[in-house]
């Protein structure tokens, strides 16, 4: 029998977590005709060693080496190489918790819909200190500007974008597979070509995963960063406008930029900024009070960090996007 399911689990560093996902997954698709590929993108530590431990344990289990070392190109090459045997791929993010039958569930909604790809809701869930913040803030809409994979009613809904987990593989490869020059927001760009296409995204509510967010200040900011730059390439390619959810943030850079350059000469030029971080420190504190809890009150900083790095990373990416056309025509 023809293996149905390709999982691809892209990964990189992640020896803490790959074995007891793997594992899981094992369990979970016992019942299923289904392959576990671990596309690994050069981790430097354990990572690869794991893997390739695995796949000895497991007939299911492959691992593959991913040179590129971005989660587009590892699930492309895992398609390409084992694609032939499979009608779907589901993508499962190393860092993270999904429920039991997750894969069934996803299966079993692509039949009843007749839906081209699967997405999911995510929760983001946060243990301690700064990461409890973080994830308040992703979880609330002013952190995700209420998107609907973060925002999904009780029927689940057709969408034009959401987190990946099941697609056709026949329709992946009709429109390219993710594009590799996008290191972020490649799922996003994919879903564009897939509509465009006129495939169908189907959002569930019949399962969901939980994400573990960044624990500290920097790491979240250069996440948000390549999330911005990553939306702009995808924004200049198709020639879209932002959405209205992501309108405000992308005022939040030039509003500190004038705020602290012009800000002492007079309290107009300050005032955006001035109003943002009043709105971003004042929901962390009435979060923090409504459930009794201090670790909460970061979730204002957290904001402000999400918001100022994905704006700068936004103009970021669009002046690098002027400067190659301008040496594209030198």
């Amino acid at each position: 029998m023809s293996t149905n399911c390709l999982i691809i689990i892209p990964c990189l560093n992640e020896e803490e977590f790959i074995e007891t996902l793997v594992k899981n997954l094992i369990e979970d698709i016992k019942d299923m005709d289904a392959k576990i590929v671990i596309a690994d993108g050069g981790s430097i530590d354990k990572t690869a060693e794991i893997a390739q431990s695995l796949e000895e344990e497991f007939t299911n289990v492959k691992y593959l080496h991913n040179p590129k070392m971005i989660q587009g190109a590892a699930i492309n090459l895992a398609v390409q190489k084992y694609g032939d045997e499979a009608q779907y791929l589901i993508r499962i993010d190393a860092h993270a918790d999904y429920p039991i039958s997750f894969c069934q569930a996803l299966l079993e909604e692509a039949h009843e819909k007749d839906a081209d790809s699967v997405v999911v809701s995510m929760n983001t869930l946060g243990e301690l200190g700064f990461q409890k913040a973080a994830a308040a803030a992703q979880n609330s809409k002013l952190g995700n500007g209420g998107s609907a994979h973060r925002n999904i009613s009780e029927d689940g809904q057709w969408v034009d974008h959401g987190h990946h987990a099941l697609m056709s593989i026949k329709a992946f490869r009709a429109v390219g597979g993710y594009d590799e020059n996008f290191s972020h927001n490649e799922d996003a760009e994919l879903d564009i070509r897939l509509t465009k296409a006129g495939y169908k995204i189907w959002l569930t509510t019949k399962t969901d995963m939980v994400y573990y967010p960044r624990s500290a200040a920097i790491p979240l900011f250069k996440q948000y960063y390549k999330f911005g730059k990553g939306r702009a390439r995808n924004m200049l390619k198709h020639k879209t406008r932002p959405q209205t959810r992501q309108m405000i943030p992308l005022g939040v850079a030039p509003a500190v930029v004038l705020g602290l350059l012009l800000g002492g000469l007079h309290i107009f030029f300050a005032l955006p900024l001035l109003i943002w971080a009043a709105i971003c420190i004042g929901y962390g504190v009435k979060l923090a009070l409504g459930h009794k809890d201090k670790e909460l009150a970061m979730t204002g900083p957290a904001l402000m960090i999400m918001h100022l790095a994905w704006s700068l990373g936004f103009w970021m990416g669009v002046l690098d996007d002027v400067m190659e056309r301008d040496n594209d025509q030198s």
